[in-house]
């Protein structure tokens, strides 16, 4: 089947048409099959913002900017920008106008909120904020310090005057006194530290075998403690130690009252025996020495024993009374 050169032609036209169409739209960002959701948003300042700018929600590209434009005669900017069908959000959300780079540009993100509020829908205008640019951060941070930098200045200037006042010929003359004092003080220090430099120089050797000295002393001091450390001080301390242990342990019996020592500091009734048993062996001494012929009756070659004569002050007459 041969087709005529006439419906070629409109085949053609109609082509062009179509290809000018989508091109036209293209540019424009407003794709011709587009079933988005459209949104509006108004601000006093768009900071450059441009048609075809990406749209976002958390950092995900979710639309694009169609269209800028004057609202009436307020002087507010209307933006036109479309978001996809699949994204729901509540018609609170608000969308806010932020910097997309340090270098410039501008761009829109949908600062999503899921309350109960019905959802938002096309043609829905929504809340709007912009986020401070990094110029607007450092304007607001050096504002302040431009205000404390002029303040700073003016005072400064003020003092510098009120110093000019107190400055009078009196003054500038003893405050040029001062300075050469100044100087002097300056210049006698400096011939103390030269004199300083000269002992030093001086007595080089003297300070360098001082220091050898000291060198060797501190050697010394050294090999002391070494000796010390060496000369199984260690095992001392803990055999000390295990004594002192031991000794604890023994004393802390006494305390308890066991062993002898302890039946000696507790058992009061084996006190009184023994101090009984004391008591009667002195008796039984001082008896021996006085009556001796009592336990004892000794007779040399038929001799007899003189009887025994009590001495005067006899210490065991004294112990009697």
């Amino acid at each position: 089947m041969k087709i005529s050169r006439e419906i070629k032609t409109g085949i053609i036209v109609l082509g062009g048409i179509l290809l000018f169409v989508l091109g036209f739209s293209y540019l424009k960002s407003s794709p011709i099959f587009d079933n988005s959701k459209t949104f509006y948003a108004v601000y006093k300042h768009v900071g450059g913002l441009q048609p075809g700018t990406q749209v976002s929600i958390n950092g995900f590209a979710v639309g694009k900017v169609n269209d800028i434009r004057f609202k009436d005669d307020t002087g507010m900017l209307l933006v036109t920008f479309s978001v996809e069908n699949k994204f729901q959000f509540s018609k609170n959300s608000k969308a806010e106008l932020y910097d997309t780079g340090i270098i410039g540009g501008k761009g829109i993100q949908i600062k999503p909120v899921f309350d109960n509020a019905p959802m938002a829908k096309s043609g829905d205008t929504l809340q709007t904020e912009t986020k401070p640019g990094l110029t607007e951060l450092v304007q607001q941070r050096l504002t302040p310090l431009q205000l404390k930098v002029e303040d700073a200045v003016s005072n400064a200037d003020s003092l510098l005057i009120n110093f000019n006042e107190i400055l009078d010929d009196k003054t500038k003359k003893d405050l040029r006194e001062s300075i050469s004092g100044l100087n002097a003080l300056v210049n006698s220090f400096q011939g103390s530290a030269n004199t300083m430099n000269a002992l030093l120089v001086g007595n080089k050797d003297k300070l360098n075998g001082s220091i050898e000295d000291l060198s060797n002393i501190t050697g010394n001091f050294s090999k002391l403690s070494d000796s010390i450390a060496n000369s199984g001080i260690v095992e001392t301390m803990e055999s000390l130690q295990s004594t002192l242990k031991n000794l604890d342990g023994l004393m802390a019996k006494m305390e308890k009252g066991e062993g002898t020592l302890g039946k000696l500091m507790k058992d009061e009734a084996l006190y009184a025996n023994l101090s009984s048993a004391s008591k009667e062996l002195d008796l039984l001494l001082q008896d021996f020495r006085l009556n001796p012929k009592r336990y004892v009756n000794v007779s040399v070659f038929g001799k007899k024993q003189k009887e025994y004569t009590l001495p005067e002050n006899d210490p065991a007459e004294k112990s009697n009374d």
